[in-house]
């Protein structure tokens, strides 16, 4: 069992989920998956090691520091990045993202604290998700993209069973968030991909366009 240290050395889940801008839950599922170093005292209570905080600060820093991207970053991949915890889905999506025959570049995750600290260290262009999932769910993941001005370019699509009215008993979803039902609509959703891929393609050459101005 650690001995009494500096304040800094430990610090409450309360403390951590302020620092890192998550829930207590999300911050506790890191501390259960081994994401983030923590014991418990004998009243029951954790604490977690100020300095593996402060190491997911530092792999999230790119998102909150992200400008347009230098010549160095672009690419003409389109970066596509979707989170399902239901198994055959993320097997679906893999399959039919495949047969698009676009310049995609896919990651695919099963829990949205993974893509979230993902996004830190490359954001997508788009972003794919369910809402109900264990842990960090679909409304906490867009609620933190959207608070954040680093990640307000990041497009975000929605693909849940949930109702309307559902949703809007949970919040809703920012007026930019495109929202479909399930099953997964791909027809309506290789378009909406292939008219961003237009998009970001003029933004880039236009973004290069300037750098090469000045």
């Amino acid at each position: 069992m650690p001995t009494a240290g500096t304040p800094r050395e430990f610090i409450s889940t309360a403390q951590a989920a302020k620092q890192l801008g998550l829930s207590l839950g999300a911050v506790q599922q890191m501390v259960e998956s081994g994401k983030l170093v923590a014991w418990k005292t004998a009243g029951g209570h954790r604490r977690i090691r100020q300095d593996s905080v402060d190491a997911l600060l530092a792999q999230a820093q790119p998102s909150r520091t992200r400008g347009p991207r230098n010549a160095g970053e672009e690419t003409d991949r389109f970066r596509v990045m979707v989170v399902e915890d239901d198994e055959l889905l993320r097997h679906v999506y893999r399959e039919a993202l495949e047969r698009w025959a676009l310049p995609l570049d896919v990651r695919i995750f099963e829990h949205g604290l993974d893509a979230l600290m993902a996004v830190g260290r490359q954001p997508p262009d788009l972003l794919i998700t369910d809402l109900r999932m264990n842990g960090v769910n679909g409304f906490e993941m867009i609620r933190r993209l959207r608070d954040n001005p680093a990640t307000l370019d990041i497009a975000i699509v929605v693909v849940s069973s949930l109702s309307a009215e559902e949703i809007e008993a949970e919040g809703g979803l920012p007026p930019d968030v495109v929202a479909y039902g399930k099953p997964v609509p791909f027809r309506e959703l290789h378009g909406y991909v292939q008219a961003l891929i237009s998009l970001v393609r003029r933004q880039r050459v236009m973004a290069s366009d300037i750098r090469a101005d000045n």
